[in-house]
């Protein structure tokens, strides 16, 4: 099956464009604030990585039927990075947070204590991405996001 006709890796990609791009106006809606930054970063709502498996164990559905291994596979797949994406994801995000604030007080510290700048500090820390995985609520509607864009390619293509 040529790459460009093969309906499922189709609608998964879309559907991880689209979950990326939605990102955008849903934070705007929700914090008033437009951040462009979300369209290439993990973690959000709703869950791109959601959305793709489950366009892709849709379309499979719909094409080889509940009974196919490839369906199968695909159930499999999803399930695992679905739970990963709420699992240790998630928890690697709530740690860098935790990291993320233990430094700053840290930094407020030295500076206390020593007299140094705060500038100096800086230098020697790297702040750590805070938005890994996601809440439940986020993968859910990243499946029910990839299931709908599943089903519209299935009827339309």
């Amino acid at each position: 099956m040529d790459l460009f006709t093969n309906i499922p890796f189709i609608a998964s990609i879309v559907a991880i464009l689209f979950a990326q791009f939605i990102k955008v106006p849903i934070h705007l809606i929700v914090y008033r604030k437009i951040e462009w930054g979300l369209m290439f970063s993990t973690g959000g709502m709703p869950s791109s990585h959601s959305a793709a498996v489950t366009a892709l164990m849709t379309t499979l559905a719909v094409e080889h039927g509940f009974g196919s291994p490839y369906f199968a596979i695909a159930v499999v797949f999803g399930v695992i990075v679905m739970f990963d994406a709420t699992g240790v994801r998630r928890q690697a995000g709530e740690q860098a947070i935790v990291l993320n604030k233990l430094t700053l007080d840290f930094q407020e510290f030295v500076v206390h204590a020593k007299g140094l700048t705060a500038e100096k500090q800086e230098e020697k820390t790297k702040h750590l991405k805070e938005l890994l995985g996601h809440k439940p609520v986020e993968v859910f509607f990243g499946a029910v996001t990839g299931i709908v864009i599943g089903i519209l390619f299935e009827l339309f293509l």
